[in-house]
């Protein structure tokens, strides 16, 4: 089946001059997947099918759920992500690959996207041990990573679906060395769920591990106090990027150190709880247990 093949059909059945909009939005991802390493426009593409940009970008935007430029962003992505990862290719020579004008602008598509430089990503977690055990919480059982440094991550896994948490966190440092080691991770997860033994004193050790930007917002969400919440239009704010609220979106979504670092606390636009990636049971559950202790 062909990427045009799987798109939902009863988007439309506007019919263009040219066929059926299925036919043109089959030869716009037809085009942009095989000949992406011209980064062709809107005005290109519209100009070899004979429709007007306006037009095809109406037409395919509402068949494909996203702009002809978004998809293009996103298979270069991907492309990337093959070049910089299994073909270990430097940084230049992977912009030229695609057909980008140099590493500016794979840094702009990676930290617009992943949220993170292009080197920052090749890197992902090299050098490091993460040590981790399973551990109960109020909000069902939790993975706890540590490294030599602190807490590096905490996630939640469902009954039965220890290894596919385990897995969903060890993607974000695919190439750090991974060591189970219950009796370490213990204290940690003693302390966390327990708020009587937390003390300015004797503060929890935390080490974010990610991009500037990611860390950046992860730090501004340490500081939303408890019982409060914010949404990410107020945190690109805080950080000096008020533009950037899809991109403190996708950090928020990448936080590895859920309920640490309170991203359950950070809501939409509207003020409503939005996606939460341990699910929004468990962030109602997070906020509606901060609320009975505050």
């Amino acid at each position: 089946m062909t990427l045009a093949e799987q798109i939902d059909l009863s988007r439309g059945t506007d019919i263009t001059p040219e066929g059926s909009d299925y036919e043109t939005v089959r030869q716009v991802i037809e085009m942009l997947t095989l000949d992406y390493q011209s980064q062709p426009s809107l005005d290109d593409i519209a100009e070899r099918l004979g429709q007007s940009p306006t037009q095809l970008q109406k037409t395919f935007t509402r068949w494909a759920g996203l702009s002809p430029k978004a998809f293009l962003q996103a298979v270069t992505l991907d492309h990337a992500k093959r070049l910089l990862g299994r073909e270990e290719l430097p940084l230049l020579e992977t912009s030229l690959e695609l057909g980008l004008s140099g590493p500016g602008r794979l840094h702009d598509l990676f930290v617009t996207h992943e949220a993170m430089s292009p080197g920052e990503w090749k890197a992902r977690g090299a050098g490091l041990t993460i040590r981790y055990g399973y551990h109960p919480s109020p909000f069902g059982l939790s993975l706890v990573m540590i490294t030599d440094r602190g807490l590096a991550g905490l996630a939640f896994a469902e009954t039965g679906g220890e290894a596919a948490c385990f897995d969903d966190m060890a993607r974000r440092w695919p190439n750090a060395k991974y060591v189970e080691d219950s009796e370490a991770t213990a204290s940690y997860a003693a302390r966390v769920f327990h708020p009587e033994r937390w003390s300015a004193e004797e503060p929890l050790r935390v080490v974010l591990i990610g991009s500037d930007f990611q860390i950046r917002v992860w730090q501004s969400l340490l500081g939303i106090p408890l019982g409060r919440a914010v949404t990410y239009s107020d945190i690109a704010q805080k950080i000096g990027q008020p533009t950037a609220s899809r991109a403190v979106g996708a950090a928020v979504g990448r936080n590895p150190i859920s309920f640490v670092v309170p991203c359950h606390r950070a809501l939409g636009k509207s003020g409503a709880l939005t996606g939460y990636h341990w699910g929004l049971t468990r962030k109602r559950a997070m906020l509606g247990w901060e609320a009975g202790k505050g």
